[in-house]
């Protein structure tokens, strides 16, 4: 290295050399005790410009030290943006099989309990007028029920995460995230419980060949103001079980999805059945109260799209979030169809009891897990940012439920469940003399079958869907749910009206069929 002397002169002049290097800086355990400055001064050029080069050196590795000692990190230049989510990932990490299967227990059953629920109460209005002379209001069912559990459990799954990475740890931010979330859900509540009407009115329409455009009205009316009112007092359930969770100290990932389940089929379900049941009675003297109805909820969407827009957690998916949920109002209305065509057949006695059982069950189970999955992602960044977390492949079934991951763990405990809880349930219609049948070995044989192979298949596609959309710049909250709940439902509806079509082709039904 070549000693310049126009070089030597700036260095000198601006103090560089001399007053960076402080005696506490060059002294140590390795260099002994420091140099004098005169030292340095006398030296040649060379020697100036190597001593200035080690000084900076030894400054920025006692920084980086410092830096080490202080935030506990491997790189000084990330410390500003982990520190902050550093801690969060630990609490999925710490938890156990027993802790997870404890904290989704108790909602869990509660959710089953509120499915059957839910079915005693179809398989009591299933002989009302309304159910008989409009029978697309069964189409309507599994549409209604599938939406409830795409808007809640959506709702659910996106406060969940928001609550877990701080977002609504202030009073502000709780409720900017509580107001455009509740307007969001009314917006996407009355546009697709009018599209369901829709589409329960051209899937009653093609095999029959028959249309009215009473019932019509009739439909659009009682699905618009079912999927509003329903939405409106869930949501608020959500709100309070996801800040009582926080309270409390449990994961409302593991709690959230499941309650929202546990009261959504019975309110959603006895909200149809009343309200199409009253506006049925008023369609001969007073037709024009359906239009009215209509009007009215439709006339509200400005005042909650304004009022989502204002905010920016809710802003995106006003926006972007409808593929989701309509799609998914589709493969259910598909289910509704298969119940619609079912639920009148003798041979098929106990689906009006049984769908909203099996269907509530599979949903609850795998938006529990997508939640989860979703939230355990957001913790290590944000869609799209970290591929080698998401990949893009489909797993194999061994890694989605027999490797060590802690989601993985949660796919196996949330499995194990299954059998236990759909035995409660069957113990308690049965106890209930409902649906119409009586238990027998074989039918709870063909049963869990069905129950277990529709659990098994939803939570190997919420592992591949959740990261899937994740690499893909889709946030899984918005997005996996719905097409995971509707395919639980139209999955559920087909593998139960398969075991009840070869329970009857062996002949079990035939003398288990009541009045």
């Amino acid at each position: 290295m070549s000693a310049k002397p126009e070089q030597k002169e700036p260095l000198q002049a601006n103090g560089a050399a001399p007053p960076v290097l402080p005696a506490e800086r060059l002294a140590g355990p390795e260099r002994g005790p420091p140099a004098e400055p005169s030292a340095f001064l006398a030296a040649a050029g060379a020697g100036v410009e190597v001593v200035v080069l080690e000084s900076r050196a030894n400054a920025k590795g006692v920084r980086e030290e410092d830096a080490l000692l202080e935030n506990g990190s491997q790189s000084n230049e990330s410390d500003d943006t982990s520190t902050d989510r550093g801690p969060e990932p630990a609490s999925p990490l710490k938890e156990t099989s027993f802790s997870i299967g404890l904290q989704v227990l108790f909602p869990f059953l509660l959710a089953g309990f509120g499915t059957v629920a839910a079915g005693m109460v179809l398989d009591i209005v299933q002989h009302w007028d309304v159910f008989k002379y409009v029978t697309e209001v069964f189409i309507l069912v599994p549409a209604l029920l599938g939406l409830k559990g795409n808007l809640e459990m959506t709702l659910a799954s996106r406060l969940s995460t928001a609550a877990n990475i701080g977002q609504m740890d202030t009073p502000k931010e709780l409720w900017k995230m509580i107001t455009g979330n509740m307007a969001l859900i009314q917006v996407q509540a009355t546009v697709v419980g009018f599209l369901a009407s829709i589409a329960a009115v051209v899937f009653g329409w093609i095999p029959d060949g028959h249309f009215s455009i009473d019932h019509a009205v009739l439909l659009c009316a009682s699905s618009v103001a079912t999927a509003f009112i329903a939405s409106l007092v869930l949501g608020m359930i959500m709100i309070g079980v996801i800040i009582g969770s926080r309270k409390m100290g449990i994961n409302p990932d593991n709690v959230a999805t499941p309650i929202a389940a546990s009261l959504g089929d019975l309110i959603t379900l006895a909200l149809l059945s009343g309200i199409s049941w009253g506006l049925y009675k008023e369609l001969e003297s007073r037709a024009y109260v359906n239009p009215l109805v209509c009007a009215f909820f439709i006339a509200l969407l400005p005042i909650w799209i304004i009022i989502a827009k204002k905010n920016a957690a809710t802003r995106e998916v006003l926006y972007s979030g409808w593929e989701p949920v309509i799609i998914a109002m589709a493969i259910s209305s598909v289910g509704g169809l298969i119940l619609d065509r079912t639920v009148s057949d003798p041979n098929f006695a106990g689906m009006a009891v049984f769908t909203p059982v099996i269907n509530g069950v599979g949903g609850n189970l795998v938006a529990v897990q997508a939640s989860r999955i979703s939230t355990y992602l957001h913790m290590s960044g944000m869609p799209g940012e970290s591929a080698e977390a998401a990949p893009r492949k489909c797993p194999s079934p061994c890694s989605t439920f027999f490797s060590s991951d802690v989601n993985s763990r949660s796919a196996r405990v949330l499995f194990l469940l299954v059998v236990p809880g759909h035995l409660v349930f069957l113990y308690t219609i049965s106890s209930m003399q409902g649906g119409h049948t009586t238990l027998t070995l074989i039918f709870i044989v063909f049963y869990m079958t069905a129950a277990l192979l529709q659990v098994l298949i939803l939570l190997y596609i919420a592992d591949w869907m959740v990261h899937w959309m994740w690499g893909r710049d889709l946030d899984p909250d918005n997005f996996s749910i719905p097409y995971l709940t509707a395919l639980g439902d139209l999955i559920g509806t087909g593998l139960l009206a398969l075991s009840f079509h070869v329970l009857w082709l062996i002949g079990d039904r035939d003398s288990d069929v009541g009045d």
